[in-house]
């Protein structure tokens, strides 16, 4: 009975369609990166999770990198479903000046929230930079909309179109504010500030989104 099922075993592995292994590795590198961070993404390790011969792999992925960049993929979609549905929290019609000024915040607040949650992702997330997207506005819209950085020009054009945002600020301001917001959830995640009291990590969460929010008019 034993020697049949470890019979099996092998024969059930080969019958995996090839979609559902690749997809497999690549999760499996979500959670290895959500536990370790970028450098604990090792093909082995994934391979081992779902149950396949190490070479198996390597019919998905010509290396690590390219396991590593899908992950970097995934990490960064997850970071802005979560700043899309804070998004949908707000009430507010679209134009609106307060609710603009609050959907904003709420990008700030949950890209904050994720870095804080999420350290081994939010480090995975930036591990490949060739994933983001940094193309002119011109794109084909729907293209780069759902990334962070999407979701955040989006703001930034309603704010605009509400009157909160001078058009003439408006080209390329999503940089520095990125910049701002990435630096603190650094700086409190795994930077100098990452030991300081909770109350004192949210208080600067708070006066950076206060400060970026003063900047725009």
């Amino acid at each position: 009975m034993g020697e049949a099922a470890a019979e099996e075993a092998p024969r059930s592995r080969r019958r995996r369609p090839r979609g559902d292994v690749r997809a497999g590795l690549v999760a499996a590198g979500v959670e290895l990166a959500r536990t370790g961070g970028p450098d604990a993404v090792v093909l082995r390790e994934a391979t081992r999770m779902v149950g396949v011969v190490p070479n198996a792999a390597y019919r998905h992925f010509a290396d690590r990198d390219e396991l590593l960049a899908e992950v970097c993929a995934a990490a960064m979609k997850e970071l802005a479903d979560r700043m899309a549905a804070d998004i949908a929290r707000v009430s507010g019609k679209r134009g609106n000046p307060v609710a603009a000024r609050r959907r904003l915040g709420s990008i700030g607040s949950a890209y904050l929230k994720f870095a804080h949650d999420e350290p081994g992702l939010f480090a995975t997330a930036f591990a490949v930079p060739q994933q983001h997207a940094y193309a002119d506005r011109g794109e084909a819209k729907g293209e780069s909309d759902r990334t962070p950085l999407g979701l955040l020009r989006a703001a930034l054009d309603e704010l605009m179109e509400a009157g909160v945002l001078d058009p003439q600020r408006r080209e390329g301001i999503e940089y520095p504010i990125w910049s701002v917001v990435h630096g603190t959830a650094v700086l409190t995640g795994q930077g100098p500030l990452r030991d300081a009291p909770e109350t004192e990590l949210r208080r600067i969460e708070a006066l950076t989104l206060a400060f970026i929010g003063n900047s725009l008019t």
